[in-house]
């Protein structure tokens, strides 16, 4: 079986609940064999940063504030984020960052205020990245006209940055192609009312594709609704070599080789 990666995920809740070796091994059973794991706070960076050195050439990890992570004193955790590049097994990308509008307060006046702490977190992290001299990657709900203006305010390196679980049509993905950035998609991709995902991941091409499951969320067909895992990035796969009128091979090839690339793996 052909092995992919998965470039986006979260293992967190697996080691928690005690079943992570298990659902890694049912992942390489399904020829996943390497995955990101993408941290949201600072309460997930240092496991897996352990979880990196334990599984060596298996899982790499990235730390950022994720905006739903964002309060009042997001700063703190920010102060952090820099110390990770001086360890032994550093991150591979600064991130999830950027805005969410789905998940804010309903009083208006609330939401105001903890989307003005999103975007000064925003720009804060997207400033250190260029520091660091990493990639980035970027989580937008709802937001995706803001968070473009504010890369292209920040100065950042377009080609360094990939909007995760990438949800919008084609009119945005152009906006991305244009700058020189990614876009990455999740199971959502093979549900039945995706068509402008697809339609959007065809625009940018099998040469520049990059698949996730954003597991425990977003499982594909025939598992949606259900708690994703990493092994179930072997139904996106499939599906995606059907979109793309290519093998379930040569899919595998171009996407590891995108992501290996994308996030600088050996």
């Amino acid at each position: 079986m052909d092995s992919i990666i998965d470039t986006h995920t979260h293992l967190e809740r697996f080691y928690r609940k005690g079943n992570l070796d298990s659902v890694l091994e049912a992942a390489v059973n399904e020829g996943v064999d390497r995955m990101v794991t993408v941290g949201t706070d600072f309460d997930d960076w240092d496991l897996y940063g352990e979880l990196a050195k334990s599984y060596q050439g298996k899982i790499d990890y990235t730390v950022g504030i994720h905006p739903c992570s964002v309060d009042g004193s997001w700063e703190l955790a920010f102060r952090k984020i820099a110390n990770f590049w001086t360890r032994e097994k550093v991150p591979v990308a600064l991130g999830e960052i950027g805005l969410d509008r789905f998940h804010l307060p309903e009083d208006e006046s609330d939401a105001e205020r903890v989307f003005n702490l999103q975007l000064d977190a925003f720009r804060a992290q997207l400033e250190i990245s260029k520091k660091l001299n990493v990639p980035v990657v970027v989580h937008s709900r709802g937001a995706f006209r803001e968070c473009v203006e504010l890369i292209d305010d920040s100065g950042m390196d377009w080609t360094r940055v990939v909007f995760h679980c990438f949800s919008e049509g084609p009119g945005e993905m152009k906006q991305l192609m244009d700058r020189g950035a990614f876009g990455s998609f999740t199971g959502i991709i093979t549900f039945k009312n995706a068509e402008s995902i697809r339609d959007a991941a065809k625009l940018q091409g099998l040469g520049r594709l990059m698949i996730e499951t954003d597991a425990p969320y977003l499982a594909p067909m025939p598992h949606r609704g259900k708690p994703n895992e990493p092994s179930y990035l072997r139904h996106t796969a499939d599906y995606c070599a059907v979109v793309f009128g290519t093998t379930p091979s040569e899919l595998a090839a171009v996407t590891t080789e995108n992501a290996f690339s994308f996030y600088g793996l050996r």
